[in-house]
């Protein structure tokens, strides 16, 4: 039977995230952490398959309104799909990541730092947009090459903690990509580089056994609809208030999983 607060806490993640691009971990793990007090290898597992199925949904949406920036997915896919193999061979090869007793303290630490990234995010921006028209050559040669490491350090953050796909992936968007990344273009992309992310990580703890499906089934009964709905309303509502609120609630939970 379907949960009515799994799907709820579903439901407020889907719109989140489909309005966004934000919150499919570093929204729904803490969550599941704090409210419903899941282990932290079964919230992670759970929620990347929970943030696969649900931003597929979004992207469909934004994909058919052509604001996905392929080029740039690519690049970051470059960076984080090799880093989340690595991790996914090692979660294989025993599943000893059940036993890292300082797991919990990563998903707090990473919701942290996406937080304060949240915050900070227009400052950056408008940092990198000096530089892109200052330096426009160098800073464009630079590009490909950051893209991929960055790619690679989300794709360890999200191995590890489920966060940092949507939120910090869109964070160093902002900053790579300063004069590219339309609001609705910046959203797009993310939702679409952090589906193959999750998958790729998500078969590693598939394996080892650590999804809850009766969970995932009550949370996507929730998330669903909403992803649907917030990503229609994508562009037609200021994001960056909503950014300020998440950041704030993530900070919140950030020190609540940390204490």
């Amino acid at each position: 039977m379907i949960d009515t607060a799994y799907a709820l806490a579903g439901a407020l993640t889907g719109f989140v995230v489909g309005l966004t691009g934000v919150g499919g971990g570093a929204l729904m793990t803490p969550i599941l952490l704090i409210f419903f007090g899941v282990s932290p290898t079964t919230a992670i597992a759970t929620d990347l398959w929970f943030a696969a199925i649900t931003k597929l949904v979004g992207a469909r949406v934004h994909h058919t309104n052509g604001n996905v920036d392929w080029q740039v997915a690519k690049r970051l896919w470059l960076g984080s799909l090799p880093m989340a193999l690595l991790i996914v061979v090692i979660v294989s090869l025993g599943a000893q990541v059940a036993k890292v007793g300082w797991l919990t303290k990563a998903i707090g630490i990473v919701v942290l730092i996406t937080a304060i990234g949240l915050l900070v995010a227009p400052k950056l921006v408008a940092y990198a947009r000096g530089r892109r028209i200052g330096q426009p050559e160098r800073f464009k040669a630079i590009q490909p090459a950051l893209s991929v490491v960055s790619g690679g350090v989300l794709g360890l953050c999200v191995a590890l903690t489920s966060v940092g796909a949507g939120a910090l992936g869109s964070v160093m968007m902002l900053y790579l990509y300063p004069l590219r990344m339309t609001p609705h273009r910046l959203v797009a992309t993310d939702i679409v580089h952090a589906i193959p992310l999750a998958v790729v990580v998500g078969l590693g703890y598939l394996f080892a056994g650590m999804v809850d499906w009766w969970m995932l089934a009550s949370l996507l009964a929730g998330s669903i609809p909403t992803v649907l709905l917030g990503s229609l309303l994508a562009g037609k509502i200021p994001g960056r208030g909503i950014q300020i609120a998440l950041a704030l609630i993530l900070m919140a939970a950030g020190v609540k999983v940390l204490i």
